[in-house]
Formats: structure tokens, sequence, C-alpha cells
């Protein structure tokens, strides 16, 4: 967690990220760049609980620090100039990167895998694309386990390095079957040994430290559907297909 000055010292506003759906400010901590989602500016939501999107936040950051691939930045609750909110370390992406892409249907290369394909504005035949790389595979794998409803694009941070951060998990840890994604590419593909671990750290901490610091975050019945998906992917050891009648994708895409 947080060192204690991050949690303490003030917070100061700098800017807003207006495209947001949320109430999403640029701050600062000193001399930290942090990202402030106050929970007084959270929309309504017909399918999540009013005011638990920055609970949520915080709870995916618990469980990619149990999973050991730091997916999520450091994220954290507490008080800011609009009470109460997720704080988030603030991260510089490499502009040059993109991760998931939309390219022409023929220019689908090697090193990409192809989720769907559409058509433009001009009718031209376009294919979303993601990375085939170990970062944004573990980045699936961790998706499917807090059954995050909202991986779009640009909620994927491409890092100088090759490291890839994920970020706005508001809607995640429903009880209820919500996964959509970007990441569809591995679609039945076997899970690594690798990846496969981070699913039994997770099932096995939920015993421990985990399971407590997330009671105080989402629900009772919510720990225990991350535990059965934790189960079942175990069981199956294979990325999932889409399922129910929701759309397997989010919307917008990026």
């Amino acid at each position: 967690m947080p060192a204690p000055d991050l949690v303490a010292a003030g917070l100061t506003l700098t800017g807003r990220i207006t495209t947001a759906s949320n109430a999403t400010f640029l701050g600062g901590i000193g001399d930290v760049a942090v990202v402030y989602k106050p929970i007084a500016g959270e929309s309504p939501l017909w399918d999540f609980p009013d005011g638990t999107l920055a609970h949520r936040e915080v709870a995916a950051y618990l469980v990619s620090e149990v999973l050991g691939w730091n997916i999520v930045p450091l994220t954290w609750l507490r008080d800011g100039p609009l009470g109460e909110g997720m704080v988030q370390l603030w991260q510089e992406k490499d502009p040059a990167a993109n991760p998931v892409d939309l390219v022409p249907a023929e220019q689908v290369s090697d090193g990409w895998k192809q989720v769907l394909e559409g058509q433009d504005e001009t009718g031209r035949t376009v294919a979303l694309v993601h990375e085939d790389t170990p970062a944004l595979r573990r980045m699936a794998v961790f998706d499917i386990i807090v059954n995050n409803a909202d991986r779009k694009g640009n909620h994927i941070l491409a890092m100088p390095g090759g490291h890839r951060h994920g970020v706005d998990h508001g809607l995640t840890f429903h009880s209820e079957h919500k996964l959509r994604t970007v990441l569809w590419g591995w679609l039945g593909e076997d899970l690594t040994a690798e990846e496969l671990e981070g699913v039994d750290h997770v099932s096995q901490a939920l015993d421990g430290r985990l399971g407590s610091d997330l009671a105080e975050l989402v629900t009772g019945e919510e720990i225990e559907s991350l535990a059965a998906r934790c189960a079942r992917l175990r069981r199956t050891g294979q990325f999932p297909a889409p399922g129910g009648r929701m759309s397997a994708v989010p919307w917008p895409l990026f």
C-alpha cells in the first residue's frame, strides 16, 4: 500500500480528464503525479451499486498485486478536494506504441491477434487487433479473474520498455458474468504454467489477507464469485469464450 505521505499529504488538482465518463482529475501529492476519481463524481449505473467504483478500482489493484504481474498501478482510497475517492499513480505511456489498434483487414501481421472485423465510415473492412505478447496475455487473465466489464483499448497503457499497465477498473467484481474486453485473441488457447500459477495465488490468498482486504471493498457474494471464476479457470486451463447475451466487447472500443 502507499507510503504514509501519499495518504496524509495534501492532494492538489492540476487538471481534468474530460473524456472520462466519471469525474477524473489529474493532481499531485507533493511532486508525485496522480489520478484522482472522487466517489461523489461517479455516474449512476443500472447494473453496479452507486458509489462503489472507487472501491472496485482498489480491489483490482489488490488482485493485481497478488498475481505479481504489476498490471494495475499503485491505487488506494483517500480523502481529496472533492471528498473520498480513488487515487492512482500517474503513468507516462509511450505515445508511439499501440497495443490495440484498428487496421485494414488485409494488413494484419505476425505478432498480432485479430478479434473482429467491421467497416469504417468509408466502407473499408478493418480489423480490431491486439499484440500477441505475454504482457497482454497476463492482462487478459487478470480481466477474466476480476470480471472486467470495460477493457477498452485506451485502458491499456503501453509503457517504455514493453510493459503494459491496465487502468480504469471501476466495472469489476460483479457477481454476474460481465466480461467485456478487446482482448479476445487467445480464445480457446491453453494458459501457460505462469498464468495458472497466478490464478492459484489469487485462490489461495482469498483465504487470508486478500480475502479480508477485499471484504472491505466489495460484497461477500462478489468475493465468492471471484473464487468461483478462479476455480473454473484453473479447471479448464483455457481462455474462455464469450458467454451470455451481452456484448463481448465494450463500446466504444477505445
